[in-house]
């Protein structure tokens, strides 16, 4: 069954390239990006895995872990991770779980009988600290993943679990943001201090309120 937002994620312990993990655990209070590749020794997944460990600095700013996941063994991705640092000028520094009997890839529905019978697509999952899915993403093997929009969904989920506010079109960090429609004019003038333009009753912009 795919999972849905909202749902728990499921929970699982493997072996990944820095020792065993007890996924809720590791997790810990922390958001998490755990996403997948079709195999190891890819061209595709080598650009991936390397641009994220150049970006890990911007994850860990946001209290987010990074965990990638392949159906190869991890003695595969300890091998692979030489063809990374070389080609992509960053060592890989967040866990790759090894997942060759699929455990985890079923558990997350990350294999799509339409496009292998054995591959995991390009699955992205977002999980809150309440370890609950807050983002699902699948691209085809064939498209590298944007990480700036990445990180602009993940500013955006903990914007919103911070206050009563949406993100419009385009937004990005910094960019004003739309007050819920579950609070009344009177009460916006208190939560958001900064003021609100009511564009339409339904429409109020105001300035990124954690700035």
């Amino acid at each position: 069954m795919a999972i849905r937002l909202g749902d728990v994620a499921p929970d699982f312990t493997a072996e990944t390239t820095e020792g065993t993990i007890n996924f809720h655990e590791w997790l810990g209070d922390s958001w998490c990006v755990l996403f997948s590749h079709p195999a190891d020794f890819t061209p595709v997944c080598t650009t991936e895995l390397g641009g994220f460990a150049k970006r890990k600095a911007d994850f860990d700013a946001r209290n987010t872990k990074i965990i990638g996941l392949s159906v190869d063994d991890v003695a595969s991705h300890n091998k692979w991770k030489a063809d990374i640092g070389e080609t992509q000028g960053a060592e890989l520094n967040f866990p790759l779980i090894g997942d060759e009997n699929h455990k985890v890839a079923d558990l997350y529905d990350m294999i799509h009988p339409n496009a292998s019978d054995t591959l995991t697509v390009r699955s992205v999952f977002i999980i809150g600290p309440d370890k609950k899915v807050k983002l699902t993403l699948t691209y085809p093997a064939s498209t590298g993943r944007n990480i700036d929009e990445v990180l602009r969904v993940l500013d955006s989920l903990q914007l919103s679990a911070g206050y009563q506010v949406a993100t419009p079109v385009n937004w990005t960090n910094g960019g004003d943001v739309i007050i819920s429609n579950a609070v009344s004019d009177e009460d916006a003038t208190t939560k958001f201090p900064k003021g609100f333009t009511k564009i339409k009753p339904y429409l109020r912009l105001t300035p990124q309120p954690n700035l």
